[in-house]
């Protein structure tokens, strides 16, 4: 009768806190506390270096490609589809020390603890940290790469908020971003890819579960907004005579939750989280006001019809106030369903376990989202305490990420037998 040696194989969380917490010094503000580790600045350089000595120091070789993603892999012997394992190291400004960079530390620890328990995967497991997830250059410039989303065209012009090239923050390190061209995989050669994230969102930490199990990946749409009115004096023009640009979005704003409500599901998403009104004086009435509206939901179907209840709405209230508008959408990203099969593993593992987990939607786009327009996905979410994330305050408990970090360990022995 043989025994099943990888049954009660677990992750070494000392490791794991070892890990995430030299890496948060890595681009910490003394001030503020916020990690300012921002895709291919300096300190992102020291991330990936650091990654590689980590890697190295796990006795593996440490890769790196034309996107400048950084890469180890447990070799299997054969060429059967490798499964991938990931996140990001990048972060927003003044961010907290888990957001992708929990992904890649367990991703680094499960390819650690086959190695350690000489336990040799039925095809290769490759650990992924992407560059640039957080969108510095405009995109999801390390994942698209390797899906090969890139052209010549996007990698010569990609820019950063203040006018820097990615082409030339590239060339200041030493390297020439066309040769993120040469990153692209043959979607053939990956069997899955698996990523570790904290939630980012209030959920798991409300029904006090550890782990969530994501289907579906949202998707979204980005519009810069203008509704122009009529600039005019605050004292002597009449309310019944006024073109306010600003009343328009007041009451556009306040449409939103009907507009979800008949066109959307509970699954949607509606923010204006930035406006700017013109010409801004306390003593005059607003002629332009120009705003953002993010919208997200898992379903492309239902993202069509709130865009068009949305430009219905905007139609309606311009005509009533006399006021004119017009919409640029900024972004795109489509949603994408987690590979039924993936989820199914998952959902086995954590019952191995004994884990309570959520099954859920991530709100928030990952590389997931862009891996998925190739080759099968899936995610495994741990609780964000008080929902927060992308600022210091950012945090999971640690057992709840040791729990994460062995549903993800054993979804990978159970991709690779």
């Amino acid at each position: 009768m043989s025994v099943d040696v990888t049954a009660d194989l677990r992750v070494k969380l000392d490791r794991i806190k070892t890990d995430i917490l030299e890496l948060a010094e890595l681009g910490r503000d003394p001030a503020d506390k916020g990690i300012y580790r921002m895709a291919f600045t300096d300190a992102d350089m020291q991330g990936k270096q650091w990654l590689k000595d980590r890697i190295e120091d796990a006795g593996f070789e440490p890769l790196q490609d034309g996107a400048l993603n950084v890469s180890a892999v447990l070799e299997s012997g054969n060429d059967r589809p490798r499964i991938l394992v990931g996140s990001h190291i990048d972060t927003v400004p003044c961010a907290g020390a888990l957001d992708g960079t929990l992904g890649v530390v367990v991703g680094l620890e499960c390819l650690r603890c086959l190695k350690e328990n000489g336990i040799v995967p039925q095809r290769d497991v490759e650990l992924i940290a992407f560059s640039d997830e957080e969108g510095r250059f405009g995109g999801m410039f390390g994942s698209q790469s390797v899906a090969g989303q890139m052209n010549p065209g996007a990698v010569a012009t990609m820019k950063d908020l203040n006018g820097i090239l990615l082409s030339d923050e590239l060339k200041r390190h030493g390297y020439d971003a066309r040769e993120a061209l040469d990153a692209a995989r043959d979607p053939e050669s990956i069997a899955g890819y698996l990523e570790l994230h904290i939630e980012q969102g209030p959920v798991l930490d409300h029904v006090q579960k550890p782990v969530g199990i994501v289907d579906e990946i949202t998707g979204l749409f980005t519009w810069a907004v203008r509704l122009r009115g009529e600039a005019n004096h605050a004292g002597t023009t009449p309310m019944e005579l006024r073109n306010d640009a600003f009343m328009g979005l007041a009451e556009f704003a306040n449409e939103l939750p009907r507009i979800l409500e008949e066109n959307g599901s509970d699954r949607s998403r509606a923010t204006i989280g930035k406006a700017q009104i013109m010409p801004g004086a306390a003593n005059t009435v607003p002629g332009l006001v120009e705003f953002s509206l993010d919208v997200r939901d898992t379903s492309d179907e239902t993202l069509d019809e709130l865009a068009a209840a949305l430009r219905k709405a905007l139609s309606a209230i311009a005509r009533r106030r006399n006021l004119m508008f017009d919409f640029e959408q900024m972004s795109y990203l489509q949603p994408v369903k987690c590979s039924e099969l993936i989820v199914n593993q998952l959902t086995q593992q954590a019952k191995h376990l004994g884990l309570a987990y959520q099954t859920m939607p991530s709100g928030a786009a990952h590389d997931a989202q862009i891996m998925g327009r190739i080759v099968p996905v899936g995610m495994v979410f741990v609780p964000s305490k008080n929902g927060q994330s992308h600022s210091p305050a950012e945090w999971t408990a640690w057992s709840d990420i040791e729990a994460g970090a062995n549903l993800l360990l054993h979804a990978i022995m159970s991709m690779t037998r």
